[in-house]
């Protein structure tokens, strides 16, 4: 062939576009996928119904209406599973708030999006903690990061808050993005404001935020990757100067580079594991 032959630049660009039943479905994948940061697990009703939502058959709207109707009954029939409750409803609520327009970079929308997502399940939905606490930690041999103090949660919020609001990201190189994400996400869960459900909180509090600085998102990567998203939190906010470990952002960032860059990191929990401790 001759070199002419070979060029494509007299062919067309054929424009790509994601249909609304295809980003449905990343926003169920996401929404699902981020139970898991709790071992949480959807009812086979609830995936019939988000098929008929993805396929335009049923509104979101409708996906509530008959999951409250499912429960109810189930309630009345006392065979409630509540660990599939809990997953349903804020699977949904997850997938309604991203389909909001809305976003505010403030401790009232960090607490909105918790009400928003936990109205169902919780009765403290949107309501700060009032007791200290600490976790056990599996790539931690059980031990537990430092969270918040309950008496200054909304300072330490606001504070971190206040230093992203002075950021210009539109100036930045996306390194410096990826950089500057991974801390104030990082600092944000860390402060953990919330009895239950601060990684998935706090995901979809950073997504709306990327969102609303025209970021486009991989959503895919919280279907099979939530539990290694809060364990890189994990590691990201540990440290034990007896044993001479440092904080290491290094594993939050391989999955904002995948998340925003497209890039091909192996994300696997066991490489978050602090050997020191076991």
């Amino acid at each position: 062939m001759s070199e002419k032959e070979f060029d494509s630049g007299v062919n067309k660009y054929e424009e790509k576009y994601k249909s609304s039943n295809y980003i449905k479905q990343l926003q169920w994948d996401m929404a699902i996928g981020l139970q898991e940061v709790d071992n949480l697990k959807p009812s086979k009703y609830l995936e019939n119904l988000l098929e008929e939502n993805v396929a335009g058959n049923l509104t979101i709207d409708d996906v509530k209406k008959a999951l409250k109707e499912y429960y109810i009954e189930k309630e009345n029939e006392n065979v409630i599973n509540h660990n599939e409750l809990e997953c349903d409803f804020v699977s949904t609520r997850i997938v309604e708030l991203l389909n909001e327009d809305l976003f505010e970079l403030s401790v009232d929308y960090l607490k909105y999006v918790h009400k928003y997502l936990f109205q169902d399940v919780y009765e403290f939905a949107g309501k700060f903690r009032k007791i200290d606490f600490s976790k056990h930690e599996k790539i931690l041999n059980n031990d537990s990061v430092s969270y918040g103090d309950c008496n200054t949660l909304t300072e330490s919020l606001e504070y971190d808050i206040s230093l992203e609001k002075d950021k210009n990201y539109k100036e930045m190189g996306i390194v410096e993005v990826i950089n500057n994400i991974t801390k104030f996400s990082s600092n944000i869960w860390q402060v953990h404001p919330f009895r239950e459900g601060n990684t998935r909180t706090a995901a979809v509090f950073i997504e709306k935020y990327l969102i609303s600085l025209g970021f486009a998102v991989d959503n895919t990567l919280f279907k099979d990757k939530s539990v290694y998203f809060r364990n890189a939190l994990v590691r990201s906010n540990y440290f034990n100067n007896y044993l001479n470990i440092k904080e290491d952002s290094s594993y939050l960032i391989k999955f904002y580079e995948n998340l925003l860059l497209g890039k091909n990191n192996n994300l696997n929990s066991h490489d978050l594991i602090v050997k020191e401790l076991f």
